[in-house]
């Protein structure tokens, strides 16, 4: 796998959905060669020189696609590989530098695309471990790798020398094809935006702040993992779960006997809601669990996060902006924070106003209850299925067994890929995977020519980033001549063991939508890694997500994977109906929570150079009050300590991205179902206008072209039941 050099500085996964910006790798140097390179006095004992000629990740793949050896990889493979990478990289961009041919796109540009195969597959390899089977050992590689990691790229990007070449090529852009151009921009801004035109004391600044941001991201990061094993509430009294179905009783029995517990274990979900409180009748047991959730690291990532945010403010000062938003947004498709900030409050006052209608149709239950008291965050979600069964005679656990994650998967996600894109999906059991839960498939067009490979890995488990992502473990490049191999990552409850997977209709529309992200990588058309696949802007690449995820409710569609478990018997007409009206429901609080988070990461990255702020609780109250969504009975989305997006990803300044996509996702769906909807020609026209292209146009033009006129928020409206269709 190749991944572009600001990525590989970042570690980042892209949880595009939370997803990654993963590249294709190229062969550049033989295992020997960078064994060679890697050489140290203690490490010339024949014992030694075998350890790293045996390690899986000094060579490409041998498998198809260069599909990873996950049943050879192993904890103790990854630092001696990163070492040998480190030299290679270092030599290989040495070797551009001092070229003492005059600049050119081939030597310089190109060079660069095709530079760092082993660090890429070095680093890809041991992110991807730490997002999916991270433990203590991994942590620590972690906190002693990212921080090299950042220096490496800092003598990459702050060397003027190196820039000296691409700044000449990028004077002389106009004689390059359009791809070509695309490509230089792409590597000039990144070495614009890491400050290579900085003065030495500048970029001394510079590399101070990026080495001290990364040991506290990557401290950030590891607590939460911490979190997902020790924030744990576990119940010693069966009656305390009354609500719960006996199916989910016995999974969390289970869970807690795997942990080495006695009881009822409950894990807590990435965000501040959790779906467990829908179902929890007894309310102290909710508001523990709820509490849990919210307060969760408060007294370890608050102080992180307070640090990192003062970081960003002064390195955006550095390099010439007023804050670390302005920096941010410069280079996505929003231009300037403002344009954030106006679509972000025009949404606000509208989701509020919803929340006020859904909090008195919730109190009107309570009341009529018997109960005394208000509504708080841990009772929403309890009582609002309540509102939902009153108006739609709604009952999620007669819904589930319709919802069975094969049937949902291969009757219903690969069906509709079928009708859209003509593709098929054939497992492929022969490939080692990184969790006996892992399943694989090979992707093919109608041609039956190879797309790629697909991976997916759908529970959730200890040592597993929470949330739901996709990433690029290769990715498609014709100048590499590498076909994509992509995955995504769910964290659906595991049942217990002999019982079926049953979804909620929430976890269908996720695995659609992170299926929208593997489709952008696997269709991916594009010469070079860097400008292929998801490698856009954060506030585009969420847009192929969210049109994917209303194919889920397309009746065609529904009616093929729709079926009962047990009996094969189809949804009922009436049932589907319901959920389909109920699946409008709640979106005042749905919104709100969304937009509540979005405006908070907005307003730690609005944050001016110099600003210190003594209480990350305090600074959230005050921000979200300044757009009236402090409202106690719906908190944000993600609170500050545990807002993974934006200080242990790089979703900072850009959590408003799925917003942002959505107009567009909502836009184009509904465009065109005005032109008949589920077909390969309208598939296709998609694929090949947005899916195709990565990088390597103009997006706006791109999604113009396609759809003959820019987006209009009208869809989106519809889309969330704030406007009548």
């Amino acid at each position: 796998m190749r991944k572009s050099l600001l990525a590989i500085a970042i570690g980042a996964s892209l949880t595009i959905g939370a997803c990654s910006d993963d590249k294709s790798t190229v062969q550049t140097e033989s295992a020997e060669a960078a064994s060679q390179a890697a050489s140290t006095p203690e490490a010339e004992t024949g014992a030694a020189k075998m350890a790293v000629a045996s390690n899986p990740l000094m060579k490409p793949s041998p498998l198809q696609y260069q599909a990873p050896e996950f049943d050879k990889i192993k904890v103790e493979h990854y630092l001696p590989a990163f070492e040998a990478a480190l030299q290679e990289s270092v030599a290989e961009v040495q070797a551009i530098k001092e070229n003492p041919a005059p600049a050119t796109f081939d030597n310089t540009i190109v060079k660069l695309e095709t530079s760092g195969e082993l660090l890429t597959r070095v680093t890809g390899s041991f992110f991807n471990a730490s997002a999916l089977n991270s433990n203590e050992k991994i942590q620590e590689l972690k906190s002693e790798i990212a921080p090299r990691l950042t220096e490496h790229m800092d003598n990459i990007f702050l060397d003027g020398a190196l820039f000296s070449r691409v700044e000449k090529i990028y004077q002389q852009k106009s004689e390059l094809g359009a791809e070509d151009q695309r490509l230089v921009d792409h590597y000039y801004k990144q070495f614009v935006r890491a400050g290579a035109k900085l003065s030495e004391d500048e970029k001394t600044q510079i590399r101070t702040i990026n080495t001290e941001l990364s040991t506290l991201s990557t401290e950030y990061s590891n607590n939460i993992l911490g979190s997902f094993k020790n924030d744990v509430i576990l119940v010693s009294d069966k009656e305390q779960l009354a609500g719960l179905s006996e199916d989910k009783i016995s999974s969390l029995a289970a869970a807690a006997e795997e942990a080495g517990k006695q009881g009822y274990m409950i894990s807590l979900v990435n965000t501040t809601r959790q779906p467990i409180l829908g179902s929890l009748e007894n309310r102290e047991l909710r508001q523990q669990i709820w509490e849990t959730s919210a307060h969760r690291l408060k007294d370890k990532n608050g102080a992180l996060a307070r640090r990192m945010a003062e970081l960003r403010a002064e390195k955006a000062k550095v390099l010439g902006y007023s804050n670390w938003a302005s920096y941010v947004i410069d280079e996505r498709m929003a231009k300037e924070p403002a344009a954030v900030f106006k679509i972000l409050g025009d949404l606000a006052p509208k989701a509020v106003e919803r929340v006020a209608q859904e909090t008195a149709d919730i109190e009107a239950v309570i009341a009529r209850e018997g109960g005394e008291f208000t509504v708080q965050p841990w009772d929403w979600a309890y009582y609002s299925e309540k509102v939902r069964s009153e108006k739609y005679d709604l009952d999620e656990s007669e819904v589930k067994p319709y919802f069975e994650l094969s049937r949902v998967l291969e009757d219903g996600l690969f069906f509709a890929m079928q009708k859209l894109y003509g593709i098929t999906a054939k497992p492929r059991t022969d490939l080692p995977v990184w969790n006996p839960d892992v399943v694989v498939y090979e992707i093919f067009n109608a041609d039956e020519t190879p797309v790629g490979l697909f991976y997916l890995d759908p529970y959730a488990r200890e040592g597993k980033n929470g949330g739901a992502w996709m990433n690029e473990i290769v990715t498609q490049s014709h100048l590499l001549k590498n076909k994509p191999v992509v995955y995504n990552a769910l964290n659906i409850p595991k049942p217990a063991e002999g019982q079926p997977t049953l979804l909620s209709f929430g976890e269908v529309g996720t695995l659609f939508h992170e299926f929208g992200h593997a489709v952008h990588g696997l269709f991916s058309d594009v010469k070079y890694p860097s400008l292929a696949g998801t490698a856009t802007p954060r506030d585009f690449v969420e847009f192929p997500s969210q049109f994917h995820e209303d194919w889920s409710i397309e009746p065609e569609v529904l009616a093929n994977y729709a079926r009962h478990y047990q009996t094969d018997e189809q949804i009922p007409q009436e049932l589907l109906e319901k959920i389909l009206k109920a699946n409008k429901f709640n979106q005042g609080f749905d919104t709100t929570e969304y937009l509540a988070a979005s405006l908070l990461d907005m307003e730690w990255h609005s944050i001016a150079p110099g600003t210190k702020i003594e209480d990350h609780e305090a600074f959230e109250k005050q921000a979200l009050a300044k757009y009236g969504l402090d409202l106690q009975a719906v908190p944000p989305r993600y609170r500050s300590t545990y807002f993974s997006h934006i200080f242990s990803n790089s979703y900072y300044a850009g959590y408003y991205s799925y917003l942002w996509t959505e107009v567009f996702a909502a836009d184009a769906f509904a465009y065109l179902q005005e032109e008949g909807g589920l077909s390969r020609e309208n598939g296709d026209r998609y694929r090949n206008a947005i899916l195709a292209v990565g990088n390597s146009t103009d997006l706006m033009e791109a999604y113009i072209d396609f759809r003959e006129q820019e987006p209009s928020v009208d869809a989106l409206l519809v889309r969330r039941g704030l406007l009548a269709k």
